[in-house]
């Protein structure tokens, strides 16, 4: 098979961060390993596994923080080049998304061999590296296996200010909400699956994932930005459940002004739907109201490299606003926190 007429997303049963595992999934295997653990033995970590934040973060003095993060998924896009633009982007994001600035990446690459031409794996690794330019921070190596379907990521370290560090349980009742790209990545991508996606929405999806997520260690230097977290594979139904959870608040969305990618309506009518939409509303609808199916795959759909989700306080509300806007970024809010009414976090969603 040639680089030119292999279609990666063939290979891939799941694409992009829709093969993560589901939150409830990943509950069940990490549960056992949580319960009678010790303490995180180093002093010095200060965000490990217990907030389900974007990257781990370790104190190295001087009032800075070392991040640690690494993400992988199967083919999104059938373009080699364009698929290691994207696994790229999406596991840069999560140093963004804690207010830091990466500094070095590397491969994470699973080859099919006997299926697919080296010479297109080296394309995957030719548009990693394109993006890491753009971020200002090498590829400096790797690690690769033989296997039975194609997989690439990168595993990225970055550095933060301390007092800059966002997490995801430290919302407040009052914030404000932002998200700063459009949701519909994992219905586009499932309409290309299904040879139903125009050529124009597929074209405005992949550079909505390969925008990097720069945006976020300026966004972590204004001081009423209360918490920050990347939206992908849980959708954003399950990041902003994470937040709500974490900080012990409830959310209301105002759905109409979600920024979403055009034709998803479309899409969803002829099934467009990825399989893990429904396995994120079957994890967190203990959290969510009563959906309409459009609303449900709009809200659960698994995103690929999507944009932060931004909690800011009333007062700084216009300094983030014109920050989003200078960046060419959606920059009005979609709702806001606000003081938990039950025993569980609740999302109420207004037309």
């Amino acid at each position: 098979m040639t680089t030119t007429d292999v279609r990666l997303t063939q290979f891939s049963p799941a694409a992009g961060c829709g093969c993560k595992l589901s939150p409830e999934t990943l509950k069940r295997i990490l549960r056992p390993v949580e319960v009678g653990a010790s303490p995180d033995h180093s002093a010095q970590l200060l965000v490990g596994n217990s907030s389900r934040d974007d990257a781990a973060a370790v104190d190295i003095g001087g009032g800075r923080a070392l991040l640690s993060t690494t993400d992988f998924f199967t083919p999104i896009v059938d373009d080699p080049f364009e698929f290691g633009q994207i696994a790229a982007t999406n596991a840069i994001s999560d140093i963004y998304a804690m207010g830091g600035t990466p500094t070095v990446a590397i491969a994470i690459l699973g080859w099919p061999v006997d299926t697919l031409a080296p010479e297109i794996a080296s394309l995957v690794l030719s548009g990693a590296r394109a993006t890491c330019a753009e971020a200002g921070i090498a590829l400096a190596g790797g690690h690769s296996i033989d296997i039975s379907e194609p997989i690439f990521g990168l595993a990225v370290s970055g550095l933060v200010d301390i007092k800059n560090l966002k997490r995801n349980d430290t919302a407040q009742s009052g914030d404000q909400l932002f998200l700063t790209k459009p949701l519909g990545v994992g219905i586009v991508s499932t309409a290309v699956k299904r040879n139903k996606a125009r050529s124009d929405d597929l074209k405005r999806a992949s550079q909505t994932m390969c925008t990097l997520n720069k945006i976020g260690p300026v966004l972590a230097k204004i001081s009423g930005v209360t918490a920050l977290t990347d939206v992908t594979g849980f959708g954003l139904a399950g990041h902003l459940a994470e937040i709500m959870s974490a900080s012990e608040l409830d959310a209301e969305l105002s759905y109409a002004r979600i920024p979403r990618l055009p034709n998803l309506e479309g899409y969803i009518d002829q099934d467009c739907v990825p399989g893990g939409t429904r396995r994120n509303y079957a994890s967190v609808k203990q959290h969510l109201p009563k959906l309409d199916d459009h609303q449900k795959a709009i809200l659960c759909d698994p995103q690929t490299s999507g944009g932060l989700l931004v909690s800011v306080r009333p007062e700084s509300v216009d300094t983030v606003t014109t920050v989003l806007r200078k960046m060419g970024l959606p920059c009005e809010p979609i709702g806001h926190l606000c003081a938990q009414s039950g025993l569980d976090s609740v999302l109420t969603l207004h037309e």
